[in-house]
């Protein structure tokens, strides 16, 4: 079953194009991720989802519900934590949360059963009576989430949710979306790559308001077919051995990374899927060089991004 359908959508500013005629759709239980460059229109499509205003043209149903014809009722579906989250200040998060809650017409007998249940499943019992304005970056986006998931909604949409934290807290938000996952459906809009691969099951990319790429990370890592790389480090006349590696058959090219105590390091990439770690530990072996480390390195989703984008803006 399809929780979000997009068809065909459209959306100028004036005479720009945000988005183009894009369309896609996400299942129930599924998480998204939705990923693009700064500009690349990920943030008017989930506007456009979250009925923050309408398309140009196109349409949008959200858990069976136009998003024009219905917004009231799409609303109820979604948990929003947009990218720039405004909260409150004033307000304890007790306090700010009650007032969610009162907001979303939760029911006064139920509003401490569900407040608590959110509370504890973000973790933020220990500022719950502090005021917002007090909070850190890190606890301010846990509030966000935990205003999302009052009312229990199905569908859950976060907006960038690790922009501006630090690496601990970024772990930490990461994880607590992962354990969201499966019990909703969940879009992570991002242009943070590792977030994607690391939560997403599978992945919609665009560039300039139109999609470029829809697939999971693993197939769409197949569409990176002649960009496999070798990581190699080598003792040795860096000279000698970048032209002892250039001619392995089946290498595209060799780039000279870094010199350390052990060696130089040079990646490694290939011209088509042909295994090049035995041609190349033979290469060095046979000239005497000491070779110190031989590894595969995986495509990462970075490297399909840039690839896809950059074919995408020279097509």
């Amino acid at each position: 079953m399809d929780m979000i359908e997009v068809k065909n959508l459209t959306k100028y500013y004036g005479p720009h194009a945000a988005l183009k005629d894009l369309s896609f759709s996400v299942k129930q239980g599924e998480t998204l991720g939705f990923l693009g460059p700064n500009g690349a229109g990920k943030t008017t499509t989930m506007s456009i989802l979250t009925c923050l205003f309408p398309s140009t043209s196109g349409t949008a149903s959200v858990a069976g519900f136009n998003v024009q014809e219905d917004p009231i009722k799409v609303k109820q579906q979604i948990g929003y934590l947009p990218e720039n989250i405004y909260l409150y200040t004033d307000m304890t998060v007790i306090g700010y949360l009650k007032f969610v809650a009162e907001i979303k017409g939760i029911p006064k007998k139920e509003r401490e059963r569900v407040i608590k249940k959110v509370v504890d499943l973000t973790e933020i019992n220990a500022v719950a009576g502090r005021g917002i304005k007090k909070l850190s970056r890190g606890y301010l986006q846990r509030v966000g989430i935990a205003q999302a998931l009052l009312g229990d909604p199905p569908i859950l949409i976060f907006d960038e949710p690790t922009i501006g934290l630090d690496p601990m807290q970024i772990i930490s938000i990461r994880k607590l979306i992962k354990s969201l996952a499966g019990q909703r459906t969940i879009i992570l809009c991002s242009h943070i790559l590792p977030e994607v691969s690391q939560v997403c099951g599978r992945v919609i990319i665009i560039n300039e308001g139109e999609l470029i790429a829809v697939d999971t990370p693993a197939n769409l890592g197949k569409r990176m077919k002649g960009k496999g790389r070798v990581i190699i480090t080598v003792q040795g006349p860096v000279a000698e051995i970048t032209k002892t590696l250039s001619g392995v058959p089946g290498v595209a090219g060799v780039t000279e990374k870094e010199t350390g105590l052990f060696g130089t390091t040079y990646h490694i990439e290939s011209k088509d899927d042909r295994e090049l770690k035995p041609d190349l530990a033979r290469a060095v072996v046979q000239n005497n060089f000491k070779l110190i480390e031989l590894k595969a390195q995986d495509v990462t989703l970075e490297d399909i991004f840039i690839k896809l984008v950059t074919e995408e803006t020279e097509a």
